[in-house]
Order: structure tokens, then C-alpha cells, then sequence
């Protein structure tokens, strides 16, 4: 026999754009990823910017961000909470190389304006489901009897 209804709440709408807007971002990082593994093993840019080629900055940096923006799509692919921490770290290291220190990596506004507008929707989104999860304890039925 099955139940009336099922114990699982549905998934609202910014459940579901939430999840796309974690899968596109992993997608994205993915890309990034791949795009530094290229680099460093000498696929793109004619070769010239192999791992043994590279000044020590972009040694570093190419390696962290090879690994770290891989290990972020599959976190927010999977949608779990390790995935956007991981996403900070390879954004922020990114800000660091292209916001900071501008002399020794060059300048990239554009990547810099994309992880702010993407780190300010997260936000939006989580602000929503906050309110969403709020509102639907609120009307929760409450049973006080023993």
C-alpha cells in the first residue's frame, strides 16, 4: 500500500535554477581547468608556456589552479557543500593573480568582473532559499501535546 503523500518535499523553482545556475558554474570551472592543463603541458599557445618554460609565479599558480578548479566543478556538479569553497579558493586565486599582483600574471578584468558577478547571484540564490526554508517552517503545523 502506499502513502497519501509523499514525505519529500517538492523541489520549488529556485531549487531548480539554483542546481542549473551550480551546473553551469561547473561547467565553467571545468573549462578553466582544462584550459590551465593545456597550458602547462604545452597544448595551447604554441607550447610556450609548458611547466619547465614557466617563471616559478606561474609555476604555482598554474598548478594550484589545474587542480582546484577541476576538484570545484565536480563539487558544485554534485551540488555539495565542499563545491563552492572550492570555487572561493580557485576565484580567489585567480583575483589574487589578476587583481594583486598585475605585474607578474598581467591584467584580466574580464575574469575578475565574471567571478564577482557570479560570487553576488550565489549570494541572491542563498538569500532565497533562506527565505523560502524560513516561510515554509513557518507554516509547518506544530503539535505541542505530549
Amino acid at each position: 500500500m502506499e502513502p497519501d503523500s509523499s514525505t519529500v518535499p517538492k523541489n520549488t523553482l529556485t531549487d531548480i535554477l539554483f542546481v542549473l545556475f551550480l551546473r553551469l558554474i561547473a561547467i565553467a570551472c571545468f573549462w578553466l581547468g582544462l584550459q590551465y592543463w593545456a597550458m602547462l603541458v604545452g597544448y595551447s599557445l604554441d607550447g610556450h608556456a609548458r611547466f619547465d618554460l614557466l617563471a616559478l609565479p606561474w609555476k604555482v599558480a598554474g598548478a594550484g589552479l589545474a587542480v582546484v578548479f577541476p576538484v570545484a566543478a565536480l563539487g558544485l556538479w554534485l551540488t555539495v557543500s565542499w563545491g563552492p569553497v572550492m570555487w572561493v579558493v580557485a576565484a580567489g586565486g585567480q583575483a589574487l593573480m589578476y587583481g594583486v599582483w598585475p605585474e607578474i600574471f598581467g591584467s584580466n578584468p574580464l575574469i575578475m568582473v565574471l567571478h564577482a558577478c557570479v560570487a553576488v547571484i550565489y549570494c541572491l540564490f542563498r538569500i532565497l532559499l533562506w527565505q523560502e526554508k524560513r516561510r515554509r517552517r513557518q507554516q509547518q503545523v506544530m503539535v505541542d501535546l505530549p
